[in-house]
């Protein structure tokens, strides 16, 4: 019990948690504006390491960092037109295109890092984005402007959602089509900006890990948080509020094993403290998705003028 009073009192410990909180929160908005469309982008995890890539070649190639984050993001919204193309133009199975899309963005990358550094064994670094220590705030001041940017997207998503018409529309699309349609709105373009624009948002999460947390592109470094991103959506009920959350809890456990591991008298083996994170994870997500309230078209194809 002292030994977790320490690390909880620990500074540096809440540090640790924004940070590795980051990129679940654009990933988790991602996949919260796919889904409240009616799309499901099983593509996440895919588009993430092409994000990370992209941004980080653009930037190894000489470009600012922020220009980095742009290009992550336009190569993002690109493998979301082309889920929207599949999912919403052919009406195709959102599963199987959000997994091919994954297979793709991931084999595209590592084929492009292979192509572009072809006898280098350790990866070549970049300068990555400094902490904010300009900002005096405990914590956030020892973060970079990426995690500022994606706290302040958590009320910007939400405001759009449900104070503008443009967020209207989207809600409308995820939960009645038909309706939608008899307004006038296109369910087609307004899903299609929607996948492009939570796609983005996955592309800058995969960024945030080459240009701020770390300063180089390595495989595997993605590491299965897409699919946290996906669970943590259900967790938040699909409101931008509560995936904040999520994404906060996750990374509070995820930090703690990780201090825990890093202790000198660990009582458990270390895969235990691995497994934490997760199976925590899993118990609030059984608790709460029970109650969740679901668009009620996700996942469900539409064709215009059908009833």
């Amino acid at each position: 019990m002292t030994e977790l009073t320490d690390i909880l009192s620990n500074l540096s410990f809440w540090v640790a948690v924004l940070r590795i909180a980051t990129p679940l929160i654009f990933g988790t908005l991602g996949v919260l504006l796919c889904e409240r469309a009616g799309v499901l982008n099983l593509g996440i995890e895919g588009i993430m390491v092409a994000g990370a890539f992209a941004g980080w070649l653009a930037v190894y190639a000489g470009a600012p960092l922020w220009v980095g984050v742009g290009v992550a993001a336009l190569t993002g919204a690109v493998f979301g037109l082309l889920h929207a193309f599949l999912t919403v133009g052919l009406a195709l199975s959102q599963h199987v295109s959000g997994l091919g899309i994954t297979l793709l963005a991931t084999a595209l990358s590592y084929y492009g890092y292979r192509v572009s550094f072809p006898k280098v064994n350790t990866p070549p670094t970049v300068t990555p984005f400094a902490p904010m220590e300009w900002l005096h705030i405990p914590v956030l001041d020892a973060q970079t402007p990426l995690t500022l940017f994606a706290l302040l997207l958590v009320p910007a998503v939400a405001y759009v959602l449900y104070r503008t018409p443009l967020g209207l529309a989207v809600r409308m699309v995820g939960e009645n089509p038909q309706a939608a349609e008899g307004q006038g709105v296109s369910v087609a373009a307004t899903r299609t900006g929607a996948i492009m624009a939570g796609s983005a948002l996955m592309g800058i999460a995969g960024s945030f890990l080459t240009l701020s947390a770390f300063n180089a592109f390595f495989f595997h470094m993605i590491n299965g948080r897409g699919w946290i991103c996906v669970a943590l959506v259900v967790f938040a009920s699909w409101r931008p509020g509560k995936a904040l959350l999520g994404a906060l809890l996750f990374a509070f456990f995820d930090a703690l094993q990780l201090r825990l591991q890093q202790s000198g008298d660990a009582l458990l083996p270390y895969q235990i403290y691995l497994m934490l994170p997760y199976l925590l994870s899993i118990l609030a997500l059984v608790l709460v998705a029970r109650k969740a309230s679901y668009p009620q078209a996700l996942m469900k194809p539409y064709r215009k003028g059908e009833r």
